[in-house]
């Protein structure tokens, strides 16, 4: 069959060429274009969108459309590293940081800095923030409720870890925690498995005294593999405590 696309009379590829493609038969492909009710699978639905060469959006959007799990492109850091440091930046007082896909740290700002921890202290393949919260002891003794806080972490951690079981990073982070950490050992073993909720956590900061901080988590819709963290003051009084910090020079 020549398919030229001299020799037609209108562009694009024929659903014979689409189904022949694709890997299905003509009447299958005929019957999902009738919008029938019938089942496609993502293996189906993928050569799909590869026979249309569809670009990323419009791969998702079939996806969606045939009620499967969309694809989520790895957001390349080095590209967008600037914009999102700029981001953060832009939040204070209020203390941000976003994380990637394994919960290691991307960027945070200066309140972060100041008033959480340092992550440009830690090593490079322990910039993350389940290793940070189970081992980091100034980080433990400065929050008042850290069980909580730990657990809370390692469930959203688990629930990474379940969407993506084969990845090495996640694996070795599981590994070399469970080594390193009682507590991440025996609450790992119970299989906590939850979503983020809503808190308040609590600091005891040596410069500042008591913080109370509100919790949220956005994802960024042109990257939704990073995940941004924002804890905001919880009252005027806390807010006042953070920017008199801020304005202090930073202890060498």
């Amino acid at each position: 069959m020549d398919t030229r696309p001299g020799l037609r009379r209108t562009p694009g590829l024929r659903r014979e060429e689409v189904a022949q493609l694709s890997g299905v038969g003509v009447t299958w492909y005929t019957w999902l274009e009738q919008a029938r009710n019938i089942t496609a699978s993502a293996q189906v639905v993928d050569a799909l969108a590869r026979a249309l060469r569809l670009d990323p959006d419009e791969r998702r959007h079939l996806r969606r459309l045939a009620g499967l799990s969309t694809v989520t492109d790895r957001t390349q850091i080095d590209d967008v590293l600037p914009r999102l440091q700029r981001l953060v930046d832009a939040a204070a007082p209020n203390i941000a940081s976003i994380y990637d896909l394994h919960l290691d740290y991307v960027v945070w700002n200066a309140p972060y800095l100041r008033l959480r921890n340092d992550p440009a202290t830690l090593p490079e393949d322990r910039r993350n923030l389940v290793w940070m919260m189970f081992t980091d002891a100034e980080n433990r003794a400065r929050m008042v409720n850290w069980e909580p806080a730990a657990r809370s972490v390692l469930s959203q951690f688990r629930a990474a870890v379940a969407q993506r079981p084969d990845d090495p990073h996640l694996l070795a982070i599981v590994a070399d925690l469970t080594e390193a950490n009682p507590e991440f050992r025996q609450w790992w073993a119970e299989y906590p498995v939850r979503s983020f909720r809503p808190a308040t956590i609590k600091i005891d900061h040596p410069d500042v005294g008591r913080l109370d901080l509100e919790m949220f988590q956005l994802r960024l819709v042109e990257h939704p593999d990073l995940l941004m963290v924002i804890q905001t003051p919880t009252s005027d009084t806390v807010r006042q405590q953070i920017t008199r910090l801020l304005e202090e020079p930073r202890p060498t």
